[in-house]
């Protein structure tokens, strides 16, 4: 079985994002004759052609598109595993914790405290991520450990330790025929419009309708004032109240819970140390 190297995958995820082999050698620092040279070898070496190129265009095949797709993935584990093997062999690490800015239920203070008590704690550097690439950050050694929100993080390749469970709060307008009560349940939010939370999965109630993409809460919040959706977010998240929008605990919904994940197989007693400082700081609240 033919076999790839790692550099052959860099040339033609270049040229296969690029659809161009102009500007996949320059991204490549490399002439134009040598990178279509060697896509033409690594065609040659599986058998299979993965570009239909002409004077004027370039495209992916069926096997060329299968091949960029693994091809990411390989050089991102490839690229994850030398960090990593980097990150085992300095004593000197410090710890990275990846978050979403007001995602860690008031937990962090005391999370950090308890861990710069211990005789092995190191620096922690604090990493902001998005709504739904945080776990991407540890997948791919951006980030030691994250905190993360169950059911709507990915948890693939990932373990984990719960913090704390929380129920849920619908957010509505002010003029929300809802507003005037003083809890809902999911039967009451039948039919109604909830946002899409991009890359994530569906975690709406069971008959409401997939409403507008969003990307983080602002947008949420944003579109919830302009009276084209409602949300529900786990209660943590939804702090600070916004001033000009109505807060109602949603009694029945399924609980989320925040976790501090790290990548499976992962023991380094950096990682082992501050789960544990993690874990007994969340229960002494």
């Amino acid at each position: 079985m033919a076999e790839l190297e790692t550099r052959e995958l860099e040339y033609f995820v270049a040229v296969a994002e690029e659809l161009h082999f102009g500007r996949a050698a320059t991204r490549l620092a490399i002439a134009q004759p040598a990178l279509s040279k060697a896509i033409r070898r690594l065609e040659s070496r599986l058998g299979v052609k993965l570009l239909e190129r002409s004077s004027r265009h370039v495209a992916l095949t069926a096997a060329g598109e299968a091949l960029l797709h693994h091809g990411r993935h390989a050089l991102n584990a490839v690229s994850a595993a030398a960090e990593k093997a980097r990150r085992a062999g300095d004593q000197q690490a410090h710890l990275r914790l990846v978050i979403k800015p007001g995602g860690d239920a008031n937990l962090l203070s005391g999370i950090l405290a308890a861990y710069a008590g211990r005789p092995d704690a190191r620096q922690v550097d604090i990493l902001f991520g998005g709504a739904t690439d945080r776990a991407d950050h540890v997948r791919d050694g951006r980030a030691d450990v994250a905190l993360l929100y169950l059911p709507f993080d990915d948890m693939t390749g990932l373990d984990h330790e719960t913090l704390t469970v929380e129920g849920r709060v619908a957010i509505l307008p002010p003029d929300h025929r809802l507003a005037s009560r003083s809890e809902v349940t999911l039967a009451d939010l039948a039919q109604e419009t909830l946002p899409r939370w991009r890359g994530v999965r569906w975690t709406g109630a069971p008959e409401a309708v997939p409403g507008p993409e969003v990307t983080d809460a602002a947008e949420a919040l944003h579109m919830i004032r302009l009276g084209r959706t409602i949300a529900i977010l786990p209660r943590s998240l939804a702090q600070p109240p916004h001033p000009d929008l109505v807060y109602r605990p949603v009694i029945d919904a399924p609980h989320s819970e925040l976790v501090l994940a790290w990548a499976q197989h992962d023991r380094r007693r950096l990682v082992a140390s501050f789960v544990s400082a993690a874990v007994d700081a969340a229960g002494a609240t």
